[in-house]
């Protein structure tokens, strides 16, 4: 059975939402209990994209709050409170219990609650005569957002500018890995599968798939272990494979241009937990919500943007066809004889008509949204000529390098000043070698538009410093100052290694072949010397190379440290579609970056390490 990650996060929701009585065929509980539900901006967020308004309902949630907004007592009924394990909401649920503003308290925890907070609780409540309010406290492991069947984001802001910082501590860095590495038990609990971990070696990914599968360990050593369930995973060709990345394995895809709709929406339009606005015919703005119940979204999301123009006038003149084909029907011939049976064939008709009118609307109104959103995004095209920078990007990245004239002349041509810091950070990234009145030119093109350059320095200083290591001979290699390493997370193996083998066929991204390979489980040179890492082996062979593993698998959770985004999941989803057997990836990352969202990071970086020019950053939008 594949795994489906939101199919199992709504399943706990919905039981969370029962206070965690039974639940019968429809979802809801036998005995319907009114509750109020209090929730967090983060745990808001995790319910976004699973649950509406009105499911809410169903499960008998009348009235919903943020904990720290001022709430009026509501009494004889319970309050559901779905937050985060920490210390002011902790404070909060103590002051709302001794004000007795609810019956009764169902405390809800997205993580597991440390130990001194939930010893904090009970002193809190106790030295307030209020402990008796507090029903229930449940550790639920829901840290994480999904936004898909197959896409997660642990919703952990500037993990990337944070994990590069040159400035940064070990402690920092130590925090920041074991936030991630709680957020993967979450969902790893969630699907109630112990995998099998691979990893790159060196950097954030080796750190965080190390104390992973520590933390399964211990974990799994507990007596009733969140694991058990999932106990039919244990040979391990029926477990699935975690692999592990960190975003400098393939720094382009998180700033180059796509020319696909998902992609497209996401970077342009600003796509966020599945909702967006787009300006409005008539003025005003509209909202629309994109996820797997639209089935346009789902099935398009894929397609190059002129295809998907070509799909919406295919639906509506298939959903003309069909409003014509119904009045036909129900309009009656002209001159027939009107006789008992032309009436059972009329009211048959007419029945059919009746049945079909909601279908109907519903595809009107899939049709009308898309084709407001494709405008809005045609408007952005044609004046940014956002195809010819992803056509430009992608030959760069495929040819290793671009015609100076055409590289300038793009610079100086259609385009916001992101649109031109981003081509220039993958003319970068793509040359094989770096021409410094090359370089220069750019830079100077970059200040006339008045573009901040501190992102253009930063990925050239790691691009120096990457060359630099590769051509140390391995004695001299530690010598080079601590904070190159940790600038550059994987040091040897970044930037320029991701970019030679970038698109080898057909536009599939090196992050795609690499879990491919992984998948396979097959002796392969560019796979070889990653890590395993295997929760339920002996700990003696934790961290080997993969002798002992047995491919293929069927299922993988991939995994980007410090920024994901739309392009590789695409890929990833191609990957899966194009197999034989059916495989089956899910796709999550610390967050989901617009380009835009993460050249600010680089740029915040360049600026840290004294570089780039003095424009604020926030300028380059």
């Amino acid at each position: 059975m594949a795994l489906n990650l939101r199919q199992k996060q709504t399943e706990v929701v919905v039981r969370m939402l029962n206070l965690h009585q039974p639940v019968n065929s429809t979802g809801t509980a036998n005995e319907e209990v009114y509750k109020i539900l209090i929730y967090d901006k983060f745990c808001q967020n995790i319910l976004s994209p699973l649950i509406h308004v009105k499911d809410l309902r169903k499960h008998g949630v009348t009235l919903y709050f943020l904990i720290d907004k001022e709430r009026k007592p509501v009494h004889d009924v319970p309050a559901l409170y779905f937050i985060q394990p920490t210390e002011s909401n902790i404070q909060r649920v103590i002051a709302d219990a001794s004000r007795s503003l609810y019956d009764s308290f169902h405390l809800n925890f997205s993580s597991s609650i440390p130990r001194p907070l939930l010893e904090d609780l009970a002193s809190g409540t106790l030295s307030s005569d209020s402990i008796d309010k507090i029903a229930k406290v449940h550790d639920q492991y829901l840290e994480f957002v999904t936004l898909e069947d197959n896409l997660f984001s642990l919703a952990q802001k500037y993990c990337y500018m944070h994990l590069n910082d040159p400035s940064a501590g070990d402690k920092e860095i130590e925090e920041i890995i074991e936030r991630i590495v709680n957020g993967l038990f979450c969902v790893l609990a969630t699907l109630a599968v112990v995998p099998i971990i691979r990893c790159p070696r060196g950097g954030a990914a080796e750190m965080v798939a190390s104390a992973l599968d520590q933390k399964l360990r211990d974990h799994l050593l507990s007596k009733n272990n969140l694991f058990s369930e999932g106990g039919n995973f244990v040979s391990s060709f029926q477990r699935p494979i975690l692999c592990i990345f960190d975003r400098n394995f393939e720094l382009s895809v998180g700033i180059q241009h796509d020319f696909r709709y998902r992609p497209l929406v996401h970077d342009v339009l600003g796509l966020k937990l599945n909702r967006l606005s787009v300006p409005g015919e008539k003025g005003g703005t509209k909202s629309y919500e994109l996820d797997s119940s639209d089935p346009f979204w789902a099935a398009n999301g894929s397609l190059e943007f002129p295809e998907v123009a070509v799909e919406i006038e295919t639906q509506l003149n298939k959903y003309k066809k069909d409003v014509d084909e119904v009045n036909r029907r129900t309009g009656g011939t002209d001159g027939a004889e009107f006789d008992g049976t032309d009436l059972i064939g009329n009211t048959k008709h007419l029945m059919n008509a009746v049945n079909s009118l909601p279908e109907l609307t519903e595809r009107k109104q899939v049709i009308d949204k898309h084709t407001n959103i494709a405008t809005v995004l045609l408007g952005e095209i044609k004046e940014r000529s956002l195809d010819s920078y992803a056509k430009k990007e992608n030959d760069m990245l495929v040819r290793g390098g671009i015609d100076r004239n055409e590289l300038l002349g793009v610079l100086k041509g259609k385009g916001d000043k992101m649109d031109k810091l981003r081509f220039a950070i993958i003319y970068l990234i793509s040359s094989e070698t770096i021409n410094p009145s090359e370089v220069e030119a750019v830079e100077t093109a970059l200040r006339e538009s008045e573009v901040d350059t501190s992102a253009f320095q930063y990925v050239k200083k790691i691009k120096s410093l990457n060359v630099s290591l590769a051509s140390a001979n391995s004695a001299s290699r530690s010598n080079i100052v601590d904070w190159a390493e940790k600038l550059y997370g994987q040091s040897l193996s970044a930037v320029t290694a991701g970019v030679k083998n970038l698109l080898a066929s057909d536009r599939q991204l090196a992050l795609t072949r690499t879990v491919e390979a992984l998948m396979e489980g097959k002796p392969n040179p560019e796979i070889d010397s990653y890590l395993v890492f295997d929760p339920r082996a002996p700990k003696s062979s934790s961290g080997t190379s993969s002798s002992h593993l047995k491919g293929p698998f069927k299922e993988a959770i991939v995994f980007m440290i410090a920024g994901g985004n739309y392009m590789e999941y695409g890929s990833l989803q191609e990957l899966v579609q194009r197999q034989q057997p059916v495989r089956h990836v899910i796709y999550g990352t610390t967050e989901i970056l617009t380009a835009s969202e993460f050249v600010d990071q680089l740029s915040s970086l360049g600026q840290k390490m004294g570089l780039g020019s003095s424009v604020a950053a926030s300028s380059t939008h």
